[in-house]
């Protein structure tokens, strides 16, 4: 029986194993290996022998184009040409072909014979072929950097596709190629003829060339464009909207607002979109045209829509022009209380003008120092009917502020604790607690501001967590290192005098510290609490110098990204030297890439550069 199986096998395996040959792409696995070794090595006689085989196996075009090319390196043009023939008739709705076979005449030395051969593929272009077949034969084009035939190809579609595609965003792209701007721009803008709903796609597509367009070559081009069309067909609204796109885009607010107002008055609308306008001027700091743009909406009447929405909002652009900016005087923080004053008076203190209230305490208690009456209006502010849980919790951190720059340590610490017990998960919850421990900081409690700080290092909020780490190490390094809390002590007293506006006190704090413990491991934070006194009295540059020695000095330590940061802030925004600031804002991203500061160091470096930046 043995034997018999025996004879059996025997008579069985010569098939077995021929059957096994037989199976589609059993041997291409070692011939597609030497076939790309030899190519990848240069060898193409030998790669051409096994791509051929793969070929002749298996005629699919990935085994095709190798062969081809194989073909062309050894000038093998005969079989190049009968190859490329063959597998054309292979398939016979495949135009690329002819780019193909022309290519073959021009290896040969025939240009003649190319570009007719070209022009065969662009002229085979008929109805009978679908867009993707055209799309493919410029592609085909390109790949042997023929963009002029791409161009033919594509318009030769469009002749006789025209019902069906237009090929705008393919020749877009082919023009791009040429630096042909002009056209270029004309065949994105003229999709808006056919359909305004490819607004967004056409947007996108130009916001991509702007943003890739180092020389600033499109720019010009397209605002030419669009006001000849805008001038052009002055009832079609799409070339003023592509207008104000395009104003924005380069950040030209007053431009943009003067098309937006423009349809605004045509459309008879209700300023919602000056609106949205006037909000991204303000926050690209262009407080003039935000002003502007809110009086326009403030003078389509009391009844309009958004009028009260337009009579706040103004308000806060003027304040935040004021503080922001750093540059005010006494009489104009007075000007805007007593415009604010109105406001509210005019609109009525309830749910719908709270934030303003909030905003007006503020000034009065840290510009104008009446803790007194800011303190009230909070406290009146939290009787106002129909206030959401998170309105009352941000008047309760502005009231717990008010009170500790009033010196109510206590009745500040309640407010937070009560806002950190409301929203105990919350960011805000998690901002009150961060308040609470630096009051225990204040007066010297350090070793329970720590157990809070060190809980808030996993705050959801990574401002709130860097600070709540920054001030766990002070602590913690300050305490370990030295057994005397005196230096530390007046060091918290100092921040605290800071907070309340007495910079004078915490002057004499900070002096004590060096006079009494100089070569403290306090000193590079002593530097940055004497940079906030300098900073909140507007002395720019005695503000610079205290940084500047915080870098030279202390640059490796746990300031040294802050201190570079602000630093490049300060040349930027209140000493007008971008130079220098873009300096610092590189030193930022280059030697403190994991710093929280990176992001915005290199996008304001790029801005400053003349980089085109997204939105």
């Amino acid at each position: 029986m043995k034997n018999f199986l025996l004879l059996i096998f025997l008579f069985i395996a010569p098939l077995f194993v021929k059957a096994q040959d037989s199976i589609p792409g059993k041997n291409n696995s070692t011939d597609e290996q030497l076939a790309a070794q030899y190519y990848a090595e240069g060898d193409y006689e030998k790669a051409e022998v096994y791509y051929e085989k793969l070929y002749n196996r298996t005629p699919i075009n990935v085994y095709y184009d190798y062969y081809l090319n194989c073909l062309l390196y050894t000038k093998d043009f005969k079989k190049a040409e009968k190859t490329v023939k063959k597998q054309s008739s292979r398939n016979p709705g495949d135009l690329t072909f002819h780019v193909d076979l022309g290519r073959v005449y021009g290896a040969e030395g025939d240009s003649a014979k190319e570009k007719k051969e070209f022009m065969n593929g662009v002229n085979a272009v008929d109805a009978s072929y679908s867009a993707n077949a055209v799309i493919d034969l410029a592609n085909a084009f390109l790949g042997v950097n023929e963009p002029d035939f791409a161009i033919k190809a594509l318009l030769q579609g469009r002749k006789v596709l025209k019902d069906v595609y237009t090929f705008n965003v393919e020749l877009a792209d082919v023009y791009a190629i040429k630096k042909d701007y002009v056209s270029m721009v004309n065949e994105y803008l003229d999709m808006l003829t056919i359909n305004v709903a490819y607004k967004q796609q056409v947007q996108n597509r130009l916001q991509a060339k702007l943003d890739a367009d180092e020389n600033d070559l499109i720019a010009p081009v397209l605002k030419t464009e669009l006001i000849r069309r805008a001038q052009k067909n002055p009832d079609e609204m799409i070339w003023s909207e592509m207008l104000i796109w395009f104003y924005m885009q380069q950040k030209n607010f007053p431009a943009a607002l003067i098309q937006a107002k423009a349809i605004d008055k045509r459309k008879k609308l209700d300023g919602s979109d000056i609106l949205a306008l006037a909000a991204t001027a303000r926050a690209n700091g262009d407080y003039e045209t935000a002003e502007d743009a809110y009086d326009y909406v403030i003078g389509l009447g009391k009844n309009g829509f958004n009028y009260r929405e337009a009579r706040i909002e103004k308000i806060n652009t003027e304040y935040q022009k004021i503080t922001v900016g750093g540059n005010y005087t006494q009489d104009e923080i007075i000007s805007l209380q007593s415009e604010m004053n109105s406001t509210l008076d005019e609109l009525g203190r309830d749910v719908k003008t709270v934030e303003l209230i909030r905003t007006l305490a503020h000034l009065q208690a840290f510009y104008l120092f009446d803790t007194k009456n800011s303190i009230k209006m909070l406290e009146d502010a939290l009787t106002i009917t129909g206030l959401s849980p998170m309105q009352v919790a941000q008047v309760k951190l502005e009231l717990g502020d008010v009170l500790l720059l009033d010196g109510q340590v206590w009745e500040a610490s309640l407010r937070y604790s009560q806002v950190e017990k409301a929203f105990e998960y919350d960011p805000i919850g998690q901002e009150a607690k961060y308040r609470n421990a630096k009051i225990a900081f204040y007066i010297g409690d350090f070793k329970w501001a720590q157990v809070q700080l060190d809980v808030l290092k996993s705050a959801t909020s990574k401002l709130i967590s860097n600070d709540a780490m920054y001030l766990s190490i002070l602590i913690t390094e300050n305490l370990a290192l030295d057994s005397n809390p005196d230096p530390l002590m007046k060091f918290a007293h100092a921040d605290l005098m800071i907070f309340q506006n007495r910079y004078d006190i915490a002057i004499l704090d900070l002096d004590s510290i060096d006079k009494l413990y100089p070569t403290h491991a306090l000193e590079d934070d002593v530097l940055h609490l004497r940079y906030q006194i300098a900073y909140k009295q507007q002395k720019w540059t005695e503000a610079a110098g205290y940084l500047e020695k915080i870098i030279s000095n202390y640059g490796t330590d746990i300031l040294g990204d802050d201190a570079t940061f602000e630093l490049a802030q300060l040349y930027d925004t209140k000493l007008n030297d971008k130079a220098k600031a873009m300096e610092y804002y590189q030193d930022v991203f280059t030697n403190y890439p994991g710093s929280t500061f990176a992001t915005d160091a290199r996008k304001r470096f790029r801005e400053l550069r003349g980089d085109k930046i997204s939105q």
